[in-house]
């Protein structure tokens, strides 16, 4: 039996369709906008290029919590379609994380997305 895949970290930015297919595990980041217990769902929201992104998020799984609007979370989670062709992550883990350094997180998941590329070139050249 093999273990499922490593969920890949996708900037918020990069929660969509095109780049997600439906149920595949991702992590991603955000800060909480607003939060419906009524419906388990929550919205992050993140900038880039002057444009706000929002993402939904499914909560039941992780239920409950302390919400605390407008502070950065990071959420582990599969993609599912939602409402309208619009992706919703059914959140397996959401946590605060407020007081990181955003700046260093970006540059994180830049160089660990370099080190996978490079390793899958090594692990090419050497199957050849």
């Amino acid at each position: 039996m093999n273990l499922p895949d490593a969920a890949k970290y996708y900037f918020p930015w990069e929660v969509n369709l095109a780049s997600v297919p439906e149920g595949q595990a991702l992590r991603t980041f955000g800060r909480l906008y607003s939060y419906d217990l009524v419906n388990s769902e929550a919205i992050l929201t993140a900038q880039h290029n002057s444009v706000q992104h929002h993402i939904s998020v499914c909560t039941k799984f992780v239920e409950p919590f302390q919400a605390q609007l407008g502070s950065l979370y990071i959420v582990l989670g599969e993609t599912e379609l939602g409402n309208g062709e619009k992706i919703t992550l059914k959140a397996r883990v959401f946590t605060c994380v407020e007081g990181m350094n955003l700046q260093l997180l970006e540059k994180a998941i830049l160089e660990q997305r370099e080190y996978f590329q490079e390793r899958e070139k090594q692990l090419e050249g050497n199957n050849s």
